[in-house]
């Protein structure tokens, strides 16, 4: 009997439902659900900033939707979504296709999403395993989406080779000329390298060893991703490389445009896990794409089937406040390139607007000068094209310069622009955004590309260059000689107040997707901070075992710790058969202690083990919350029961590896406890 459920405008189909959610986040997917049930979409933006929470932020993003928010899908298309989770592409799929089936295997998730869409009235969601209800659905879709999807087919596909069976299965469904779009990260991208824990693993350099630790998760080299499409028959597709990664894109990168050196600078994504900083990711991706590398090592891919699309570049400036929020799009038509710039969101219209009078004003004022200006014209209510100009920008020959240390050389490029900036600058129009990097240098011929910020207002050419300088510093290290070569002291105080001041009218109310980062709160530690924390704090720690005859001298013994990032000690003990309770001494002095992280066989259980492994009457301290405890004594001690995880894995654990943040609390501390 056909089972069918309504919300709102949205069908949930749970004909092949078998009533168990095998995929699940736990409570926060009961958070979800409440957001997305009682609050307006358009405050979701607002939400995920507020809530210091990376659940939220991830399903809940609207630039989530980046990834397919550029694809030239036709009104008329039919579009198939697998695991489409809580919907964080959906809407963005619903906006553009004339229906949108959707495949999870998660109730919840699919209530969620549902909720979110209810008003929309071309979403279906089928509820289920993927191979249950393959067999009911249309041979005819124009797109297949498959975002953060393919990795998990050896979960639900039994058969020797899952990831070519699912591909043959998914390209069953296609009609004639269709895509299957597919968004995964890079098994060999350069974040992994650098300190990043692998997605789904979430530990370090687990997808560049082969996955040792197993798993239901398996990302792919590009070769290897190529490998699997030919073994299918399949041999026309294509790869884009969305940066940083395929979750948060704000460029997407092709073949056929990649990116330019000094392009890749914000590489600190870790907003779900801490992380090492290794290397200078900025410079080494400098080094891949002079060698014509970056392509193996881009963090993410999304891959297309059949022709290329006219779009070879995409870059969305939507972290920002909407009435700001647009997209520029490099890509190719019968005529050659071209580079058009339209509004995202509705409110953006009138920014698009301005740019045009902008062209127009930049143009009079600086008519006799050594600067140009690209050439923009209105091809629709929200869009401009541009010319599209070969040539390198002015950055990229300051950079030049400074990689010869030619001094010299830079001077006179930067004299040109210092005496191109000051002509008439008298006259109230000013692009406060003429940097380095938005000039374009073809043979003798400097062309300003881009003049978004363009203000009826006259500005000092000095500020200008100071602003240009300040901004050029902060993209790499190598740059600051600049300062010392253009003589400027380094005191950017008032060039960083004015910069404040424009953020923050450019941000709106919002925070930048940093901030968000920041507030969630997870680490960033350089190699020469833990090798100067972690070298000099090694320790050891009391641990004694019950076997079920109480604790006792003969049974304990010291285990080494690693003192790491100030605070934090983490080691490892082994669970031996029979083991009942573990007595864990963290110290000999009144301390403070949070049980950050609790892997067993690798496997977390942070949650489990200090909400129901540590019991109130485990501890000799006065537990706070779940993970956390306050010991006033001298003698500070709690106890793990090991038995309580093997009820609820209905298994042996073998090893156990904490991670505890130690406070040492002060004597003046001590007095008003």
């Amino acid at each position: 009997m056909e089972k069918k459920k309504t919300i709102g405008k949205i069908i949930l189909d749970e004909e092949f439902y078998d009533g168990d959610d095998r995929y699940c986040d736990g409570e926060i997917e009961d958070e979800l659900l409440k957001i997305a049930s009682t609050e307006q979409k358009k405050d979701f933006r607002k939400i995920t900033e507020a809530g210091e929470n990376w659940p939220i932020l991830y399903h809940f993003s609207p630039f989530r939707e980046n990834i397919v928010e550029w694809l030239p899908i036709p009104p008329t298309a039919k579009v198939l979504e697998v695991g489409s989770g809580c919907g964080a592409i959906t809407g963005a799929l619903a906006k553009k296709a004339r229906s949108v089936t959707c495949i999870d295997l998660s109730e919840k998730r699919s209530m969620i999403n549902a909720h979110r869409l209810q008003d929309v009235e071309n979403v279906t969601i089928k509820v289920g395993n993927f191979m249950d209800i393959e067999g009911s659905l249309d041979k005819d879709f124009d797109y297949i989406m498959l975002i953060g999807v393919f990795e998990y087919a050896q979960g639900y596909i039994s058969k020797e080779e899952p990831y070519e069976e699912f591909l043959k299965i998914l390209l069953s469904h296609l009609r004639r000329g269709g895509r299957l779009c597919i968004a995964i990260e890079n098994r060999l991208g350069l974040k992994y390298f650098a300190g990043c824990r692998e997605d789904h693993a979430g530990r370090y350099f687990e997808g560049l060893e082969g996955y040792p630790g197993g798993g239901v998760a398996t990302t792919f080299s590009r070769e290897k991703l190529q490998d699997i499409f030919h073994n299918c028959g399949l041999w026309e597709y294509t790869f884009y490389y969305p940066y940083p990664d395929y979750k948060f894109p704000h460029t997407i990168y092709s073949e056929d445009i990649l990116p330019k050196k000094g392009e890749l600078h914000d590489n600190i994504r870790n907003f779900d896990r801490d992380r090492m900083i290794l290397m200078d990711e900025g410079r080494v991706y400098d080094t891949l794409l002079d060698d014509g590398l970056f392509p193996l090592f881009s963090n993410s891919f999304f891959v297309v089937t059949g022709p290329a699309f006219q779009a070879k570049m995409v870059k969305y400036s939507t972290d920002r406040d909407e009435k700001y929020g647009i997209c520029t799009t490099i890509g190719t038509d019968n005529t050659g390139y071209y580079v058009t710039k339209r509004a995202v969101y509705p409110e953006a219209a009138e920014h698009i607007a301005n740019l045009e009078k902008a062209y127009e004003d930049l143009t009079k004022r600086f008519e006799g000068s050594d600067l140009s200006f690209n050439t923009c014209k209105r091809v629709g209510e929200k869009t401009l094209r541009f010319e599209y100009l070969n040539g390198v920008t002015l950055e990229e020959l300051l950079d030049r310069a400074i990689d010869k240390n030619d001094r010299e050389g830079f001077l006179k490029l930067t004299e040109r622009y210092k005496k191109a900036i000051a002509y008439h600058e008298e006259v109230p129009v000013c692009d406060y955004d003429l940097i380095f990097q938005n000039i374009l240098v073809e043979d003798d011929k400097w062309t300003v590309i881009d003049y978004e910020w363009t203000y009826p207002e006259a500005m000092p050419s000095k500020d200008l260059f100071a602003r240009a300088v300040w901004c050029y510093v902060q993209g790499s290290k190598k740059r600051e000689i600049a300062i010392k070569w253009c003589e400027l002291d380094g005191d950017f105080e008032s060039v960083i107040e004015r910069e404040r001041k424009f953020q923050k009218d450019v941000q709106g109310d919002h925070l930048a997707l940093s901030e968000v980062r920041h507030s969630i709160g997870n680490a960033a530690f350089s190699l020469d901070y833990m090798l100067r924390e972690c070298g000099a704090n090694a320790g050891q720690i009391k641990i004694y075992e019950d076997y079920g005859k109480g604790f006792s001298e003969e049974n304990s013994y010291q285990v080494p710790y690693i003192k790491q990032f100030g605070k934090d000690v983490t080691f490892t003990v082994s669970l031996p058969e029979g083991l009942k309770r573990l007595r864990i001494d963290p110290g000999d002095v009144p301390v403070f202690v949070v049980v950050k992280k609790a892997l067993l066989d690798g496997e977390d259980f942070t949650d489990y083990v200090a909400r129901k492994g540590i019991q109130k009457k485990d501890t000799n301290g006065k537990k706070l919350g779940n993970d956390a405890f306050l010991f006033t004594g001298e003698d500070p001690h709690f106890t793990f029961r090991v038995d309580t995880v093997t009820t609820k894995t209905q298994e042996e654990k073998k090893k156990l590896t904490v991670t505890l943040r130690v406070e040492e609390l002060s004597a003046e501390l001590l007095s008003r406890l």
